[in-house]
C-alpha cells in the first residue's frame, strides 16, 4: 500500500487573530457553524434538531430565546441512523417546517465525513438556490 504522508504543519497561536461567536441559539447553537447533536437512542435527538429546523425553515422564535424571529433560513440536516423517507421528513411536516428550506446531502453513494468537501458545497449551493 502506497499511502502517502501529511506534512506536519504547526500553528502557531501568537500568529492566530481571535474573532467573536455569532450565535444562532445562544448558548447551543453557534451561527455557520456545523453543530453535532450526540446521545443515547431514544433521548429525543432527532425530534430536538427537527423542531429546531421547523422553527428556523418558518423565521419562527426559537425555545428561550426571548422571542426573536429571524428571516425564515435554510437548514442542511444529516442523519446517520434515520430514513429520510419514514421518519425525517414525516417529523418535519408535523413540527410544521418548510421542507423547501430544509437539505440533506446525499450520501447514496459516499458517506459524509467531518472532512468532506460536499459539507462546504452544501452551504454554498443552498445560499445560492435561495437568495
Amino acid at each position: 500500500m502506497n499511502e502517502q504522508k501529511t506534512e506536519l504543519k504547526l500553528i502557531h497561536m501568537e500568529d492566530v487573530v481571535s474573532k467573536e461567536v455569532n450565535w444562532l441559539w445562544y448558548p447551543y447553537i453557534p451561527f455557520g457553524k456545523i453543530t453535532i447533536i450526540e446521545g443515547d437512542p431514544g433521548e429525543g435527538k432527532t425530534t430536538l434538531i427537527l423542531n429546531i429546523a421547523a422553527l428556523l425553515s418558518k423565521g419562527l422564535p426559537l425555545p428561550c430565546a426571548d422571542d426573536i424571529p429571524y428571516e425564515p433560513m435554510a437548514v442542511i440536516y444529516q442523519t446517520a441512523e434515520d430514513g429520510l423517507e419514514d421518519t425525517i421528513k414525516p417529523r418535519l411536516e408535523q413540527a410544521g417546517a418548510d421542507c423547501t428550506k430544509v437539505r440533506v446531502i446525499d450520501e447514496s453513494e459516499k458517506e459524509l465525513t467531518m472532512s468532506d468537501e460536499r459539507l462546504e458545497q452544501a452551504i454554498i449551493e443552498t445560499k445560492a438556490s435561495l437568495y
